[in-house]
């Protein structure tokens, strides 16, 4: 099945059911490219003693103070360091997979690797939904109908690495809340089945997202999603990347003006980082959020 033929499957299993998986959204030379330079940018990270942000490039770091040893467990933004990054953003597949929900004019609002080190302990992610994320929705029109999110799978992505887990359906029960309670960290702890039945959704309709590299998962804002933590002993990276319909959304970086893929301009767009022209950075956080109470 062409890419063309599954991104239109695609678009109605999303409208329907809060998510879709795409087969095969990057194959051979291209899918090693992605690899190879998914472990160039974590061996960048690997650089900084602690959490560091210049701007919207941003590095999550778990310091080997508190760990066994150092561990990146997100980058944000690679593309201002990685020209494979800049256009891996704006390649004519996402465009095809976008154009039946998002149409031709698209901004990306964020652009993350998550790295689950087998070790690293903090790796799960508690049931939550992205809209949280959006503090500042006056700056978007219909957000939640005007946003698509991708995950491009680098390596396979299993039960026990700890894959992307989602509620079928759940994004057409608003916004429930999950994980908010007290700091919200969806990191620290994680999601028990009464919680979800506590917002009316069923634990046995989970689906788990297992993927071969290469695949490319698609949710909501609303989309209910979460993850376990990594048992195995293979890393688990994966790919986001955030697009909004142009014409709906004051932020974002350009990705395709009427079809046609926009590199980056010389200086970061507001896109979700509220501080960006505040603390433009460098600079480091220290802030050892794992040590809080879950």
């Amino acid at each position: 099945m062409s890419l063309s033929e599954q991104a239109g499957i695609a678009a109605e299993h999303f409208r329907e059911h809060g998510y879709a998986v795409i087969r095969r959204f990057l194959e051979g030379e291209e899918l090693l490219a992605l690899q190879a330079e998914s472990r160039r940018i974590y061996a960048e990270g690997l650089k900084h003693h602690a959490t560091y942000r210049h701007g919207h490039l941003a590095f999550e770091i778990l310091p080997e103070t508190d760990f066994d040893q150092r561990y990146v467990i997100q980058a944000y933004w690679m593309a201002w360091i990685s020209p494979y990054f800049e256009t891996l953003r704006r390649h004519p597949n996402y465009l095809a997979v976008l154009e039946p929900l998002l149409g031709r004019s698209v901004k990306q609002v964020a652009q993350q690797i998550h790295w689950k080190p087998p070790g690293a302990g903090l790796t799960g992610y508690r049931f939550h939904q992205d809209l949280r994320f959006r503090a500042s929705q006056a700056d978007y029109r219909d957000i939640v109908g005007s946003t698509v999110t991708t995950g491009l799978a680098i390596d396979p992505s299993t039960l026990s690495n700890g894959c992307l887990r989602v509620v079928p359906g759940g994004h057409k029960r608003g916004y429930l809340g999950l994980s908010d309670e007290g700091s919200g960290q969806i990191m620290l702890g994680h999601t028990q089945e009464d919680e979800l039945r506590a917002v009316g959704l069923d634990p046995e309709t989970v689906v788990d997202l297992e993927l071969e590299p290469g695949d490319l998962a698609l949710w909501g804002l609303l989309t209910p999603h979460g993850s376990l933590p990594n048992t195995s002993d293979r890393d688990r990276a994966f790919a986001l990347s955030s697009y909004v319909k142009a014409e709906n959304s004051e932020r974002g970086e350009w990705a395709f003006r009427d079809g046609e893929s926009v590199p980056l301009g010389p200086e970061p767009k507001l896109c979700k980082y509220e501080k960006l022209f505040e603390e433009p950075g460098p600079l480091y956080d220290e802030t050892a959020w794992w040590r809080q109470d879950p």
